[in-house]
């Protein structure tokens, strides 16, 4: 018997009603994650559309992501990084 059967042999003791439990909890979560999945693969082909639309109309996708990405990075972070790559763009005669 599988400590995570679903049908387990007649309990002798309180520990096997606990893996009964526990299978239930366990098919519950492995049940959301996998919900979960599901959305979360939604949510990409939906964005791939946006980036298709945005595409279509002349914006350079490869720009819009970079911005996206700096949205989501503090402006000190950003103000360094940029002090940095200037520097070394002047060092190097760019």
């Amino acid at each position: 018997m599988s400590e995570f059967s679903t049908n387990p042999a007649p309990a002798e003791d309180a520990g096997d009603a606990n893996y009964r439990v526990t299978a239930n909890e366990l098919r519950q979560f492995v049940e959301r994650i996998e919900r979960l999945d599901s959305e979360k693969k939604d949510l990409a082909e939906q964005q791939k559309e946006v980036m298709a639309e945005a595409k279509s109309r002349g914006y350079d996708t490869k720009i819009l992501r970079k911005v996206i990405a700096l949205r989501k990075r503090e402006p000190d972070d950003i103000a360094e990084e940029e002090a940095v790559l200037d520097m070394y763009k002047e060092a190097l005669g760019m």
